[in-house]
């Protein structure tokens, strides 16, 4: 018989290694029926997140550690341990590693689900395909990411 709940570990779940963060699944699409994604980033020094938005889903942040900095509908924010920002849909958004941090972690709520399945998908690319602007594109739309464009710089 198969278990009804799900238990994942520290540090466990699929997971991705990209060069700028380190992301858990801890609770996929396919656990929630695609209500929700629930995952654990751990950012890098070098993490930055340009501006982009969801036209129909919303994200959560909720800081376990460090400090990270939020361009959030305009606005400039750096949040830390204990911090929950919800950014609903049609809100444009990005983040970056705060200054004199070099490494962060936060849990991310996507809200319908999905985000899981679009690095299933990118974890599969190569040089050609993420430099294959159209693919991209499609890729994009297929997981309502709208980039906008880079961050604004902070004031």
């Amino acid at each position: 018989m198969s278990k009804r709940y799900s238990l994942v570990p520290p540090r466990g779940g699929l997971n991705y290694d990209w060069s700028a963060d380190h992301t858990f699944v801890k609770v996929s699409a396919e656990d929630t029926g695609g209500q929700y994604t629930l995952m654990e980033d751990n950012l890098k020094a070098n993490f930055r997140l340009g501006l982009h938005l969801h036209r129909y889903h919303a994200e959560t942040f909720y800081i376990l550690e460090g400090a990270v900095d939020f361009y959030v509908d305009g606005d400039w924010m750096t949040v830390g341990p204990g911090t929950c920002l919800h950014v609903p849909p049609g809100i444009p958004h990005g983040c970056s590693m705060s200054e004199g941090y070099v490494s962060a972690r936060m849990l991310m709520i996507f809200q319908p689900s999905g985000f899981d399945q679009f690095l299933a998908e990118l974890a599969q690319f190569d040089d050609a395909d993420f430099e294959d602007q159209a693919t991209m594109a499609a890729l994009n739309d297929k997981y309502d990411i709208v980039n906008i464009g880079p961050l604004p710089e902070q004031e």
